[in-house]
């Protein structure tokens, strides 16, 4: 169905909304949402503000009071169908009165979808998906996490050209520019968690923390060890969160119980052999440095193909330079 030219500014107004709610983390999804009279007009706005807190609708419902009975609702995002933190907005939107609900994106979360079919349920005219790609696109790793039941991983890499991630005698600081740690430390801070195993703690010592500008940034991203030796005391990771496994799926599950959606792996060789293998990697980084350190070092150790045949293939969303580095983005090729 085709919306009205004041149902899709209304929409714009809701993707601007969920944008710029400062939501880029955690279990929930960015959402806003706009409340229009019969006439037109704005009766109210709301965003959600992150896990715990009202939902969109639900803020918008509140400031409209008893002028929401016969609006328009138009929401960035399918009002949910679930109760968790909060009750469901199809739930709320049906008995505060509203008698249409323009959304953008689908739910893409099994728990909480429906909500449409709720809404009409309920006598409410519901119209969408409209705009779907620009809508998902305010939550791509939130919907990619939904839809696969784990979080995302990134994989982030710092290697020479010829692939290594340390020299012989196990040195690895510093092989990209200080411009490619800075991206790093970007990248850690748009993560939930960063994940590491036992054996890059225990060898090289890291912190995990997000340090953009050389300043501890002031929201830390989940600092999470995988692996079963133990830490020695005075380790810089011993109050990380430790997963006592070496199995990459049960790590992600339990990162997904701590509401944990977007991983960043930083890590050596086997245990990125190990994510690789489970075909549980779903973008990378790669920080090519103009170095070469020679036959030992490899980025990946164990598993992978055997063939050419069964290479796994990856797509280039993004290349550019990162100081005297190259900086590849790539995501996992739908086969």
């Amino acid at each position: 169905m085709t919306l009205s030219d004041v149902e899709q500014a209304a929409l714009e107004r809701a993707f601007e909304l969920a944008r710029n709610s400062g939501v880029v983390h955690g279990p929930n999804p960015a959402v806003g949402a706009v409340l229009l009279a019969p006439d037109g007009t704005v009766v109210a706005e709301g965003w959600h503000e992150g896990a715990g807190t009202a939902h969109a609708e639900a803020v918008a419902l509140a400031a409209a009071g008893q002028n929401a009975r016969g609006a328009t609702a138009v929401v960035s995002l399918e009002p949910c169908a679930h109760h968790g933190r909060t009750p469901p907005c199809a739930h709320a939107l049906s008995r505060a009165g509203v008698a249409r609900v323009v959304f953008g994106q689908r739910d893409p979360n099994p728990a909480a979808a429906g909500g449409a079919e709720v809404l009409r349920g309920a006598g409410v005219d519901v119209s969408g998906p409209h705009r779907a790609d620009e809508a998902r696109a305010i939550n791509e790793e939130w919907s990619m996490a939904a839809e696969r039941g784990r979080p995302v991983v990134t994989w982030k890499v710092a290697a020479s050209l010829d692939g290594r991630i340390s020299a012989a005698d196990g040195t690895s600081q510093w092989i990209t520019s200080a411009q490619s740690r800075e991206a790093a430390h970007q990248l850690r801070v748009a993560s939930d968690a960063v994940l590491t195993g036992t054996g890059t703690a225990l060898l090289d010592r890291p912190r995990l923390t997000a340090r953009p500008g050389g300043q501890e940034a002031p929201r830390q991203p989940l600092r999470a060890v995988m692996g079963l030796t133990p830490l020695p005391a005075g380790h810089p990771l011993t109050d990380a969160m430790l997963l006592r496994t070496r199995d990459p799926q049960e790590a992600l599950h339990l990162l997904w119980q701590a509401d944990v959606r977007r991983v960043m792996l930083e890590c050596g060789p086997r245990l990125a052999g190990a994510f690789l293998d489970a075909d549980l990697v779903d973008r990378v980084v790669w920080f090519t440095a103009p170095i070469m350190l020679g036959p030992y070092g490899l980025a990946v150790a164990d598993g992978g193909p055997t063939t050419l045949a069964d290479a796994v293939t990856w797509q280039v969303v993004k290349c550019g330079r990162s100081g005297v580095d190259i900086r590849l983005d790539l995501v996992r090729r739908e086969q």
